[in-house]
């Protein structure tokens, strides 16, 4: 399976938004011609080579580690499926709360207008995404990761009141990061070439959601009151936090004999894996502060993320 990329959106500086019809209707004209279905589009009866990765090896949360080097070659194949099945299965947790704030946000509106159409066709790709997301775990044999239950609950929370920029900006900081991540892998001849193929019909489609979600935040940004933009960077910073440190389970850890809290301790203070984290966020970091969303003391949860 072949397509062409569009260009990632941390290449596009920020500008002024453009018309949010004329925007969405393009969207669908692009969503119409280039879209997937991973029910059929992935061959998932293909065998797995056994000596291929999950993702980049570099992308692992103990690359570089002396628990990484302690690992033979097998070990660190298993680690990786299990580290992109703990990132899918996650991923999956993100756009369920993603998709209620879509719906949320567009409740009462016009069916007719195309920025209702396209929230839609968008939540249609997320819930894609996420049978795409469950039958690679389910392919690979790995566990369905998911948050520890704190986390979930603050999610739901989050999906209950959760408008505005904030709501836009959180969809961004889960695609924008998984972007970067997923450009990298599928173009990885060392990674197996199910996660390859999940990865570019992902890149391909998220790309439009990103899209989407930068044009509405620097659309809704200059019209938040003087004392609104505090609790909107708040909030994005908290997402950050959350993000950053539950896309990889601790539980991965055990799939090759590893301690997991030993394991998690070590990937924490990774600084390889938090630097790779700080490359993949710098376009959103760079976009967020543009608009206003990062600054004053959500400074400090930005820092806490590792992504700054």
């Amino acid at each position: 399976m072949t397509a062409t990329l569009p260009p990632t959106a941390t290449d596009r500086p920020a500008r002024r938004p453009v018309d949010r019809q004329e925007l969405s209707s393009r969207l669908l004209g692009s969503a119409a011609k280039k879209s997937y279905d991973p029910v059929i589009d992935i061959d998932w009866a293909a065998p797995l080579p056994t000596q291929l990765y999950g993702l980049s090896p570099e992308w692992s949360t103990l690359y570089g580690t002396p628990l990484w080097d302690s690992l033979d070659h097998e070990q660190r194949v298993v680690l990786t499926i299990h580290e992109y099945c703990s990132i899918s299965g996650v991923g999956i947790w993100l756009e369920c709360l993603l998709m209620q704030l879509i719906l949320r946000d567009i409740a009462g509106d016009d069916p007719a207008l195309p920025h209702v159409q396209w929230a839609l066709t968008e939540i249609a790709d997320e819930c894609r995404h996420s049978v795409m997301f469950a039958r690679t775990a389910e392919t690979f044999g790995a566990p369905s990761y998911q948050p520890p239950s704190s986390v979930q609950r603050l999610g739901r929370a989050f999906a209950a009141k959760g408008a505005g920029p904030a709501a836009y900006a959180a969809i961004l900081v889960t695609e924008e990061i998984l972007d970067i991540f997923q450009r990298d892998l599928m173009k990885d001849e060392r990674v197996q070439p199910l996660t390859r193929a999940i990865s570019r019909i992902h890149v391909v489609e998220e790309a439009r959601h990103m899209r989407f979600a930068r044009e509405e935040i620097a659309r809704r940004t200059p019209e938040l009151s003087r004392w609104q933009p505090r609790k909107h960077r708040t909030a994005v910073a908290a997402v950050a936090v959350i993000v950053a440190e539950n896309l990889v389970q601790p539980a991965v850890y055990a799939s090759v004999g590893l301690d997991p809290r030993e394991a998690r301790a070590a990937a924490r203070a990774n600084e390889h894996y938090r630097s790779k984290l700080r490359d993949a966020s710098a376009g959103l970091v760079s976009f967020l502060r543009e608009v206003g969303l990062i600054g004053g003391p959500s400074e400090r949860l930005w820092r806490r993320s590792g992504l700054i």
